[in-house]
């Protein structure tokens, strides 16, 4: 395989070419006369002046090509393991599922499920207590209804604020595995007569309810809670 010569770069010329001044500078040969000595010399030099660029740009590419070798993820080095292995063609891959990219694709996250305990009934000491719950919706009413008046406009958004509130302070003071199920009745207060009736099919033996009132010279409010057994 042949090599094409480099050209000389701009700083080999000029050293060249100090080189012939002072050499010129030094002895001056007489008229008609042709150094031969002086021709083989700077034949020598330019020869050498080559040989040294040509080195240095041999180095320079040796160079890139180690400091590629060296590199944790190259290709190549990759590719250098040894036989009976499964070549990698880049970093760790996620063992999960892969991108065209090659980026790992997130994993849905499982939802944990229990099996069935079979229990029918709650624990001892672990029943629904009506009368505490009453005494939280109570005060819940009491905390967020004591200077409301009443708006038809905004009442909707009370009311299912109100919900949200009070089932999550009776949650608070609920055994395990009941289920609760909130109920709020808002409404102008104008001197008229209102009855609240539920009906429900359950357990009456661990399944209970708990229920209160409030009023204000604006408005009233009836709130039930039913907390069911889940089996």
């Amino acid at each position: 395989m042949t090599t094409r010569p480099l050209p000389l770069s701009q700083e080999a010329l000029a050293q060249f070419n100090q080189a012939l001044t002072i050499e010129s500078a030094g002895s001056r040969p007489q008229a008609g006369s042709i150094s031969t000595r002086r021709s083989s010399q700077s034949i020598d030099a330019l020869v050498q002046l080559k040989m040294a660029e040509n080195k240095s740009h041999a180095l320079s590419r040796r160079s890139s090509i180690l400091s590629n070798l060296n590199f944790p993820f190259s290709r190549k080095g990759s590719l250098s393991q040894g036989a009976g292995k499964r070549l990698s063609m880049g970093p760790l891959i996620h063992p999960g599922r892969v991108s065209f990219s090659g980026l790992p694709l997130c994993q849905p996250i499982r939802e944990i499920q229990y099996q069935n305990t079979y229990k029918t009934q709650p624990d001892q000491g672990c029943k629904f207590d009506a009368s505490r719950v009453q005494s939280i919706l109570e005060a819940a009413l009491a905390t967020h209804l004591a200077e409301v008046r009443y708006n038809q406009v905004t009442s909707s958004q009370l009311t299912q604020r109100l919900s949200e509130i009070i089932r999550s302070k009776v949650k608070e003071a609920t055994p395990p595995r009941y289920r609760l199920v909130c109920q709020v009745i808002l409404g102008q207060r104008k001197d008229q007569g209102v009855r609240i009736a539920s009906r429900c099919l359950w357990d009456p033996e661990n399944d209970n309810f708990a229920t209160a009132s409030y009023t204000n010279a604006s408005l009233f409010a009836v709130v039930t809670v039913h907390g069911l057994y889940y089996e």
